[in-house]
């Protein structure tokens, strides 16, 4: 990927004119880079990214502490992933066009910015004893893993290992060293196109800039707990109602719109439909329902859909996607939220090292607005 651009690239980009983009690199907030014979200047894609995000933060929430808690929560500079221009970036390279060929592998050593490593299965798997196994099997797929992560990677596990390790944790399995969505696959009895579409969903949901489960992880981080903690404090945040709780009332919707109990127009907001940072439509349900296209079963969702993208600000979202991923595919319980916390796991571990690299405690301030006497 090109990773300069042109000064109309960075303008556009950027939302300004040419003035305003040589304003910038005069006030030092941009560098210019001589075009070699032309005499044009050439930009550093990364840090117009960056800059696109600081501006679009101050647009949103600033660095003001009266709306730091608000939408968007404590602004924390990042390099991982960027919302801009109606897409999704990770590192600065399309996330739509990684979901074309990527695997969640190759997301995640993208989204930690180191080189992808090669699977290779590790000579001592670790293993659940078979007691706690059983008791396992009982539980809903997060609580599992939050219970048990930390039993299963007692030692020092890499990135890539606690992700294998979370996997066979969530989808109750055996560690294998085979690609995640193969694993996931394998595990529902998937395959062909609908295997491909599990692979992109992995790689649309790996992260999405500092969500509440993304900030809980370097609140964590920031404390120096062990990776293990820090994955089960995401999952933790990842479960509540808000968060991963979306996805099911998305799905709760879809099925009542599909079985003729609910007509549209939905109200603003409605779970599965529409995003405040994509106004234009979410680009990742966008690339998820086109690759459903093929598929017969997907002809009620889609129909949905696209009635639904009619209507300003009720365009289908991430959730609705991955709820009629799951209706497609006719996938077990709990697959939508389990393909959510194995995707966003290679997001938790990208800002744990990004937190950790910074070496900063996060502890925000609280403005208190309780009753105080002073007597």
């Amino acid at each position: 990927m090109n990773k300069e651009l042109t000064s109309r690239e960075a303008a556009a980009l950027l939302g300004v004119s040419a003035a305003t983009l040589y304003a910038y690199v005069s006030r030092g907030l941009l560098t210019s880079i001589p075009d070699g014979a032309a005499r044009s200047k050439r930009y550093a894609r990364e840090e117009v990214l960056r800059l696109a995000a600081r501006k679009a933060d101050g647009k949103r929430a600033g660095h003001a502490v009266a709306a730091a808690m608000h939408w968007g929560v404590p602004v924390l500079e990042s390099r991982i992933s960027l919302i801009a221009d109606g897409k999704l970036f990770y590192r600065g390279r399309d996330s739509s066009e990684l979901a074309a060929h990527a695997t969640l592998e190759q997301t995640a050593a993208i989204l930690r910015d180191e080189p992808a490593a090669p699977t290779a299965a590790s000579s001592a798997v670790p293993t659940l004893p078979p007691a706690v196994a059983a008791l396992g099997h009982a539980m809903p797929p997060l609580e599992r893993a939050m219970a048990f992560l930390p039993v299963l990677a007692a030692k020092p596990a890499t990135p890539a290992e606690l992700m294998r390790m979370l996997a066979a944790l969530l989808l109750d399995t055996e560690m294998s060293s085979a690609p995640l969505h193969e694993q996931v696959a394998r595990a529902w009895g998937v395959d062909g196109a609908g295997k491909e579409l599990l692979r992109a969903a992995l790689v649309l949901l790996a992260d999405h800039e500092l969500n509440t489960s993304a900030f809980t992880v370097r609140c964590v981080a920031s404390t120096g707990a062990a990776l293990p903690a820090v994955l089960c404090a995401g999952l933790a945040a990842l479960s509540g109602r808000e968060h991963g709780g979306h996805y099911l009332m998305a799905k709760e919707v879809l099925e009542a719109q599909l079985g003729g109990e609910t007509e549209l127009p939905l109200p603003p907001m409605q779970p599965g439909f529409g995003h405040p940072l994509y106004p234009g439509g979410d680009p990742r349900a966008v690339l998820l329902l086109e690759m459903m296209r093929p598929l017969p079963q997907a002809a009620g969702v889609l129909a949905l859909a696209a009635r639904a993208a009619a209507i300003k600000g009720a365009e289908p979202n991430s959730d609705y996607a991955l709820a009629a991923l799951e209706l497609v595919l006719d996938l077990p319980a709990h697959s939508g939220i389990i393909l959510f916390a194995l995707a966003r796991s290679a997001g938790w571990l990208a800002h744990a090292a990004e937190q950790a690299a910074d070496g900063a405690m996060i502890r925000p301030r609280a403005r208190y607005v309780g009753h105080y006497s002073a007597g």
